[in-house]
């Protein structure tokens, strides 16, 4: 942000050099990235007058301007079309560097002679000076100009381009980096005087305001303007706008634009007759709404945008750029004018999706203080009554839902020596929060300070950022080296990162190749794998093509299409992963990422393989490489049957461990290998990366060996169909005793009836405290066979 320095001066009374308000700056936390100077060139360019004007005796085009000095008058050449006797302006001698209007490059300026006349000096330009692009006219300076001053004293200025990090709002003004050069220096601080006399009717009698969507307009407050007269905004707001980088339009416009970078709040001003029932309404744009901006664009909005409206239209896109119905023309003799506080994620939202950024947008996206709105108005109000002969409407409007009373914060002196290893008085921490604004009081029996949070510092927001504070103020540089007062913390990795790793390994080894895909994906796609196409699926605002409109939901279609596109070189064994985040529905505007596994296998489990047999990849393979990962972690998962969008019906498991589905095993339905013009019949599974941290945190039970024996038996049962494996083998497991479970034969066939399945397990028995006898062993084999009957209906295979 370009501050110019004779502008902070009005609220700062400091002597300190530019040098080490620069230097002390940049080294507080707001570099400096550039400093400028206004008028380090203008080497014989002085304040003159203006005393006559005669014809060009040779051209008609052309008029000679004669110039009072102060101590002599000298007569040029000029073409301007704004010569007037009685002017202040600005006039180079002969051996001033000027900007050249028409190629731009500087040069000295010689005597030359125009069309038979010497002309030895010049009467510039905006542009000649490099103030601005302006060069259609001479500069006209205030009429108070002394003749004979040197312009660079008069005019010049030094101008701070200073780099404000997202988190200080407040320092996006003049204000906020007076007021840090205030602190910093000792420099007495001091607000503009907003004090304006109220003479005209009552605002609550002929305007209105609604906050329809609180929650994303915590605050507006507007004044109501009359008799306005609408001409140039005087010399010195002109010369700062320009200086700040600014161009000049009219007083009005420029007032709002002078008070954006004075406080940092921007405004807007209606032209309040063509507001529609003299009635303001914050809300939600409709989904089919449209208006036309201040740069004579028609942009269609959406419900995720914020609009300011009258009674039957959208007159401004909240926070970001007002609309034309309602601008302020020559004409316009009464306004309102708007000072408001928005939400900063529905501003953010609104710029993106419109593709369209203004000053006030990228204000209004990092957290202007709520509180700022008032004290911008009444500054912008005052402007307004003096600098175009206005009436303000007593009253102001303050719609404040959003209003929120902060607590006091109790800071410890013993935290400032613990975060910044520098001992400071409870006094003189007192001392630096004063000089930036904190209202501050000791606690000496406690050695505490009680502390108010100033309005406008909306990025303090725990105890470390106020000894931030005070640690910018004491200087970093005297804060000194020391040792470490203890040892490091041994180095903890994340748990996700390590178990990606792991899984990764464990792929790898089990012969999978792993591909990285686009987290951008298309309807069409999404379709063919048979899963879900709805309105919470995330559309990119830019997409690159068709085909990457959307956040993936699923690793599942992105897999296929690999696999789809590698069969096309004869290949027929496949084993694909991919680890990656998918996109679910929003949380708090953004959507919930989630970390997934995804795998296929098709084709011949050992193909070329000399020694292997070619036996087909089933759905036991699939279920093996699951549970071959998880066994990896010391998880043991339940496979129970459940449907899945893209998995074909009954031959779909999901896989829960304690109770909770981690992931999805199964056949992909032929309706989806059709759609990818896959040969092979398919399986996959899929797990919740996420979900296995959490499970193996409470996974790992660790225990001594048994020193004592075990005892083995089978037992071969006959069920009903619709008993699963899964029943049985929780009945069987939740014996004390038994210490493995293993179903080793499965048969159907003419040895059982119709209807019915073997099933026979291996049982392993055994003690952590003594051997078992066969005694032991037969009365628990006896009791787990009751259960069976009870709880199963099995029946003993003869």
């Amino acid at each position: 942000m370009k501050i110019p320095l004779s502008w902070v001066r009005d609220y700062v009374d400091t002597s300190a050099p530019v040098g080490e308000i620069v230097e002390k700056l940049t080294i507080a936390g707001l570099e400096v990235s550039d400093v400028s100077i206004i008028g380090e060139s203008w080497d014989h360019i002085t304040v003159a007058e203006l005393v006559a004007v005669n014809p060009h005796p040779n051209a008609d085009r052309l008029r000679l301007a004669t110039v009072n000095l102060g101590d002599r008058q000298v007569t040029v050449v000029c073409g301007a079309p704004n010569l007037n006797i009685g002017d202040k302006i600005a006039f180079a001698q002969v051996g001033a560097q000027l900007i050249d209007g028409h190629s731009g490059e500087r040069a000295q300026l010689k005597p030359a002679k125009i069309r038979g006349v010497l002309s030895e000096g010049m009467v510039c330009s905006e542009k000649e000076l490099g103030i601005s692009e302006n060069h259609e006219g001479i500069l006209v300076l205030p009429a108070g100009a002394s003749v004979g001053m040197s312009l660079a004293d008069y005019m010049g200025d030094t101008i701070l381009d200073v780099d404000v990090t997202p988190n200080r709002p407040d320092c996006l003004s003049v204000i906020g980096i007076a007021r840090e050069i205030a602190a910093l220096t000792g420099g007495k601080f001091h607000l503009p005087e907003t004090t304006y006399e109220e003479s005209g009717a009552s605002i609550d009698s002929i305007a209105s305001i609604q906050i329809a969507d609180p929650d994303l307009c915590p605050r507006y407050c507007a004044s109501l303007l009359t008799e306005v007269k609408i001409g140039p905004s005087p010399y010195w707001m002109q010369q700062r706008l320009l200086a700040a980088g600014m161009r000049p339009i009219n007083n009005v416009v420029d007032i709002t634009n002078y008070v954006a970078l004075e406080y940092g709040q921007p405004l807007h001003a209606f032209d309040f007759p063509e507001l529609r029932g003299h009635q303001i309404i914050v809300r939600r744009a409709s989904a089919d709404e449209a208006i036309t901006t201040l740069d004579g664009t028609r942009r269609s909005l959406n419900s995720d945008m914020l609009v300011i409206a009258d009674k039957e239209r959208a007159v401004a896109v909240a926070g970001i750029m007002g609309g034309a119905d309602t601008e302020v023309i020559d004409t316009t003799n009464t306004i309102l004018l708007e000072s408001a506080n928005f939400n900063r994620t529905v501003i953010h939202n609104g710029s993106i999706s419109l593709k369209l950024s203004s000053e006030a947008s990228l204000r209004f996206e990092k957290g202007l203080s709520r509180e700022l709105a008032m004290f911008a108005l009444k500054r912008a109000t005052q402007l307004m009554v003096d600098l175009t002969g206005a009436v303000a409407a007593n009253g102001i409007i303050d719609v404040y839902p959003g209003e929120k009373h902060e607590n006091p914060v109790v800071l410890p002196t013993v935290e400032v020596k613990r975060l910044l290893g520098v001992e400071l008085t409870g006094e003189t921490i007192v001392k630096y929060l004063g000089l930036l604004g904190f209202e501050t009081s000791f606690l000496a029996q406690s050695n505490e300070i009680k502390i108010n949070i100033p309005w406008w510092r909306t990025d303090i927001t725990c105890k470390a950022d106020i000894v931030e504070e005070v640690a910018r103020i004491y200087g970093y540089e005297n804060i000194p080296t020391t040792m470490l007062s203890s040892a490091l913390p041994g180095f903890e990795s994340a748990s996700l990162l390590s178990l990606r790793k792991k899984i990764r390994d464990i792929m790898v080894s089990c012969g999978f190749q792993e591909i990285i895909t686009y987290s951008l994906t298309n309807l069409e796609v999404m379709e063919k794998s048979l899963l879900s196409t709805d309105s919470a699926m995330l559309k990119v605002a830019n997409p690159m093509s068709r085909e990457l409109e959307y956040l993936r939901t699923s690793l599942i279609p992105n897999v296929l299409s690999t696999m789809s596109y590698n069969q096309r070189y004869q290949r027929k064994s496949f084993k694909l992963c991919e680890m990656g985040k998918v996109f679910l529905a929003r949380e708090n505007d953004l959507p919930k990422e989630k970390d997934v596994l995804c795998a296929v296998l098709s084709g011949p489990q050992n193909e070329l393989f000399w020694w292997g047999k070619d036996e087909p990849t089933d759905f036991f393979t699939a279920k093996g490489m699951a549970e071959t990962i998880l066994s990896e972690f010391g998880l043991s998962a339940d496979f129970l049957p459940e449907e899945s969008a893209g998995l074909r019906p009954g031959r779909t498991a999901a896989i829960s461990i304690n109770g909770e589905k981690v992931g999805t095993v199964g056949e992909l339905n032929p309706k989806v290998l059709n759609a990818f013009e896959i040969d092979e019949t398919t399986y996959l599974f899929e797990l919740d990366i996420e979900k296995l941290v959490s499970c193996i945190g409470s996974s790992y039970k660790y225990r001594p060996i048994s020193k004592f024996p075990s005892v083995t038996r089978d037992l071969a049962l006959v069920l009903d169909e619709s008993i699963t494996y899964q029943q049985v083998k929780e009945i069987l497991k939740s014996f004390p005793l038994v210490s493995s479970v293993s179903l080793f034969d499965f048969y159907q066939g003419e040895q059982v009836a119709k209807g019915k399945k073997s099933l026979a397990f291996r049982l392993i028995y055994q003690s952590d405290t003594h051997t078992l006898s066969d005694e032991e062993v037969d009365k628990v084999q006896e009791q787990m066979l009751g259960r069976l009957i009870r709880e199963a209906g099995a029946a003993l295979r003869s």
